[in-house]
């Protein structure tokens, strides 16, 4: 009896390729981007509440810009990590996957502009530098975070740099794009999103303690350990719902702002994840996404609230 004729297999997927696929989704961070929409959407919803009017055009030229400058900010501290070697092991820097630091440094430079000239856009329709000020400071909050000669973020003062540059002044900013004015009630909200957003960035330090350890970064979580950085976690969910109650008990926010407490689950899940895997790296390290949604919802439901209301 003659052996059957087998037929050729199907070649096997291409892991490397799919794996690389990952690697550059990773890098390119797509759900990090809601870091730069928050401040816009809070500044302006805040400032319609309280204006009854939108400027809708200053709105979305907002939008655009500081998503242009988070995309410099990303690059460039993509950059600025590759020359201290801390970004050894993170394949999925934009350093690494390119291996050409000088075109995404060009890359980041070039978004840095676009962003900074809709922000000049917006300062000359209205024929008021506020805005362009008050962005620029945070760009320069951004820079001293990791840049040369200044890296901040190396000496665990990322998480404060973060929360100026995300809450007050980029909230600030945008609620001054509308109303031309600073108000009371929009610099107590952003420190609530300026706490969500330096989660994000408090989280990324679970799963990088010994690559922090061997380039000299003193992170908050280096310094803490994981395990006490883990138990600090509930406490600033709790003071960023805190405040929202605060707002709306005293009258500085709609009753509708509350609906930002529907995210509280998101937070619950971060502080158990962390909580439980605090010292595993490979099971804690996707908890800044956990954070990333927490931030997201309850940014977009606080806003919902003022335009609601």
């Amino acid at each position: 009896m003659t052996s059957p004729v087998l037929s050729p297999r199907p070649p096997a997927p291409n892991i490397a390729a799919s794996r690389r696929q990952k690697l550059w989704m990773a890098a390119l961070k797509p759900p990090m981007y809601s870091v730069a929409i928050m401040p816009i959407w809070w500044g302006t919803a805040i400032a319609t509440y309280e204006t009854r009017a939108l400027n809708g055009q200053i709105f979305l030229i907002f939008l655009i810009s500081a998503t242009f400058i988070l995309a410099w900010e990303n690059l460039a501290n993509d950059v600025f990590d590759a020359d201290t070697g801390i970004d050894v092991n993170k394949h999925h820097s934009l350093v690494n996957l390119t291996q050409n630091k000088g075109l995404v440094f060009a890359l980041a430079n070039a978004f840095l502009g676009l962003g900074v000239a809709g922000i000049g856009a917006i300062a000359w329709i209205q024929q008021d530098p506020t805005v362009l000020a008050l962005v620029l400071a945070c760009c320069a909050l951004g820079y001293v975070y990791q840049g040369p000669p200044f890296r901040l973020g190396y000496r665990g003062l990322g998480e404060v740099l973060c929360f100026f540059a995300f809450g007050p002044l980029a909230v600030g900013a945008a609620y001054y794009s509308q109303a031309q004015a600073f108000s009371l009630s929009s610099l107590v909200a952003s420190a609530v999103l300026g706490i969500t957003t330096s989660l994000i960035l408090y989280c990324s330090h679970f799963h990088q303690v010994e690559d922090d350890l061997l380039a000299g970064k003193r992170s908050p979580i280096v310094r803490l350990g994981t395990e006490r950085g883990a138990a600090l976690l509930p406490w600033l969910c709790g003071l960023s719902y805190g405040l929202i109650g605060v707002l709306v008990a005293l009258g500085l926010a709609p009753v509708w702002a509350s609906l930002s407490w529907l995210s509280l689950p998101f937070a619950i899940q971060l502080c158990r994840h962390v909580g439980e895997f605090h010292d595993q790296p490979h099971q804690v390290m996707n908890c800044k996404f956990i954070a990333v949604a927490l931030h997201f919802w309850s940014g977009l439901l606080f806003g919902a609230g003022y335009f609601w209301g």
